[in-house]
């Protein structure tokens, strides 16, 4: 085996997809409470899946706001994180949505869906967290 072909260790953290998505949820939630919004859910699921944040901002009221967190690395090659919210994840978290406002009410509030888009460098740090009101 010549040099080229050998493997280098890395001292940099390697993190699985969920992983790196925790540390982009966290990031997310963290920063959304920093501007007013109270946290009302967190990973609720159901047979339809996922809603990662649901969220009351301060302003408008009466307002009920589902979140999507995307979480990408700096250096990927898959595009950015607000990217990979496409057609077929915005029409699943919009069913998702139905569900929960069907087992918990809110049929008399407004409701928004928002993505946070959260990029994180090498070191899994966060090096752009960007959230996207109104986003679809």
């Amino acid at each position: 085996m010549n040099d080229k072909a050998r493997k280098v260790p890395s001292s940099l953290p390697q993190a699985s997809r969920n992983e790196i998505g925790a540390i982009g949820e966290a990031a997310a939630k963290n920063y959304l409470e920093q501007q007013g919004c109270r946290i009302v859910e967190r990973n609720w699921r159901c047979r339809s899946g996922e809603i990662d944040l649901v969220v009351v901002p301060p302003e408008p009221a009466y307002t009920l706001v589902f979140v999507e967190v995307r979480t990408r690395r700096a250096s990927g090659r898959f595009g950015t994180a607000a990217e990979s919210v496409d057609y077929r994840k915005q029409r699943q978290v919009r069913a998702v949505a139905q569900v929960y406002l069907h087992q918990h009410g809110g049929a008399d509030q407004n409701l928004r869906f928002d993505v946070v888009a959260v990029t994180v460098d090498r070191q899994l740090q966060i090096k752009e967290l960007e959230w996207i009101q109104g986003a679809f």
